[in-house]
């Protein structure tokens, strides 16, 4: 609760104080005129390196591999993007070290291995939340619900895998 009221109060405040402090500086349209400069340039890069993520994830993901690194790539993204739309000097240096691709490996690296240390020294839990019933004999998943014989995938005639997505099935 803390960093949330931090969030909402503490840093519209340096905010306005920066604006302020820099329309006193270079006066009140060469400040307009740079908050607007910064957000244009900052939505060109978060399209530019959106896209190019996105295709990250997509070959990730056509490779059978996990795209955890693009996926965190776009969360930065999608955060660089909210502060662009606010006005300010600090969210928009923020915003764009996590769009140039070496500030946000950076960071990336620096989270990562915070949240490495946090959960083998058990300050971190991960719970999953899902519908369906886990898989039988699955990694901590447990003995599954009770089998009713003759009821289930087990006791279908046909061994053949599932369709795969846009593949006709005639029977």
């Amino acid at each position: 609760m803390t960093r949330l009221g931090c969030l909402f109060v503490v840093v519209p405040l340096v905010e306005l104080a920066l604006l302020i402090q820099v329309g006193q500086w270079v006066g009140v349209w060469p400040t307009v005129l740079l908050v607007a400069i910064t957000g244009l340039a900052g939505l060109v890069l978060v399209r530019r390196e959106g896209t190019r993520t996105l295709i990250r994830i997509q070959t990730e993901v056509n490779a059978g591999r996990l795209p955890h690194r693009a996926l965190l790539d776009g969360a930065f993204l999608l955060v660089a993007g909210a502060f662009l739309m606010t006005p300010g000097v600090l969210t928009d240096v923020l915003a764009f070290a996590l769009l140039l691709p070496r500030s946000r490996s950076l960071i990336a690296r620096s989270i990562l291995a915070r949240l490495r240390r946090a959960m083998e020294a058990g300050t971190v839990q991960f719970q999953m939340f899902g519908g369906g019933v886990p898989p039988r004999g699955g990694p901590g998943f447990g003995p599954g619900p009770p089998r009713h014989p003759g009821v289930g995938p087990e006791d279908d005639e046909d061994d053949s895998p599932p369709p795969r997505p846009g593949e006709i099935v005639q029977d």
